[in-house]
């Protein structure tokens, strides 16, 4: 069912603040983290924290339907809103959005490197300016009760001290704001594209574990180059939560292990095609509300991978999804061709 934001005017908020377990999360990830790539999600793990693509104040603000970019299936709690600006009376507003439309948590990006958001003061920029950030934060905490976070680097361009992070996060922690999603890489503001900021600066994990004992009160989550529940698990001996997210995203299956191994839950689904099943009413209400097959099963390419038939499953989607008259039953065909390979293994074995 699709959310419906015409009943949360006047409602309560939707959880108190610090009720999220963030102990395993998917980052905010541009084009990526859509409400058809979390619903999926939602098949593999019922206890991983979805984050939204960042959303800019000016976006939500201009005219009068935010709904487009806030809405989203019912099934995706717990959920988090990521939102991108600087000016605290706007994102204010924007957070009340977030509570209105019943958000688990609202965050603050102040990690994306990316140059055509520098001149709005959106993202890593703002760690140069701790005091614009805390303004920003203060706004947002006044504005609802739903968690407030904040997500950020461990320094700019040649910033190499651990004292940079240390302060910066010390000096936000006054605002009352207790829980810091660190991506555990410098943002180089020049020079170097986003995805080279994601693989070119050196992962420094000893910063982040550092955060946590020098802050203990303080809810620290680690981002960066994070592969397998395996890493995950040492990490959280040392801090409160990991996110993961160009794997989570091109690798969706290792979720399917995330309630058993990091919460001590049975798992959700025993095979792909179980979540492939439980997916396929949400992907058919799409494309009855006239959505392009192709903009749903983009999200699900890597759901066979390293499996037999794997790459059949993506070249047949891929080579026919796009096609304006695409339907579920070109979904239906990849599947099943990944079961007859399946079979024909089992046969030479």
């Amino acid at each position: 069912m699709t959310h419906d934001t015409t009943e949360k005017k006047d409602l309560k908020p939707y959880i108190s603040r610090d009720t999220v377990d963030r102990r395993f999360s998917i980052a905010p990830m541009m084009d990526w983290t859509t409400t058809d790539y979390r619903v999926f999600a939602r098949t593999l793990s019922t206890n991983t924290l979805l984050y939204t693509e960042m959303v800019t104040t000016g976006a939500l603000l201009r005219g009068d339907s935010p709904a487009r970019f806030l809405e989203y299936d019912e099934c995706e709690h717990p959920i988090a809103l990521q939102l991108g600006g600087a000016d605290p009376v706007a994102l204010s507003k924007c957070a009340k959005l977030a509570e209105k439309y019943g958000y688990d948590e609202v965050n603050l990006n102040v990690g994306c490197p990316s140059d055509r958001v520098q001149n709005s003061l959106i993202g890593a920029c703002l760690m140069a300016h701790p005091d614009k950030v805390k303004d920003a934060i203060s706004a947002m905490l006044d504005a609802t009760h739903i968690p407030v976070t904040i997500k950020h680097r461990i320094g700019l361009d040649d910033q190499e001290d651990y004292s940079v992070v240390r302060d910066f996060v010390g000096d936000i922690a006054t605002t009352g704001i207790r829980t810091f999603i660190v991506h555990a890489r410098n943002a180089i503001l020049a020079g170097l594209s986003p995805k080279q900021n994601r693989e070119i600066p050196p992962l420094k994990y000893d910063y982040v574990y550092k955060l946590k004992q020098d802050f203990p009160d303080l809810e620290i989550i680690l981002n960066g180059g994070i592969k397998t529940l395996a890493e995950s698990q040492e990490h959280l001996t040392k801090i409160d939560g990991v996110m993961l997210g160009r794997e989570a995203y091109h690798n969706p299956w290792i979720l399917s292990n995330v309630d058993q191994v990091l919460f001590g839950e049975p798992a959700k689904v025993m095979s792909r095609f179980d979540a492939l099943d439980n997916f396929m009413p949400y992907v058919e209400r799409r494309l009855a509300n006239g959505e392009r097959l192709m903009h749903i099963t983009r999200h699900i390419l890597g759901l066979f991978l390293g499996q037999p038939g794997g790459k059949a499953f993506r070249r047949y989607l891929s080579e026919n999804g796009h096609k304006a008259d695409a339907k579920i039953d070109v979904l239906i065909d990849a599947i099943n061709m990944v079961n007859q390979q399946i079979n024909k293994t089992k046969e030479t074995h």
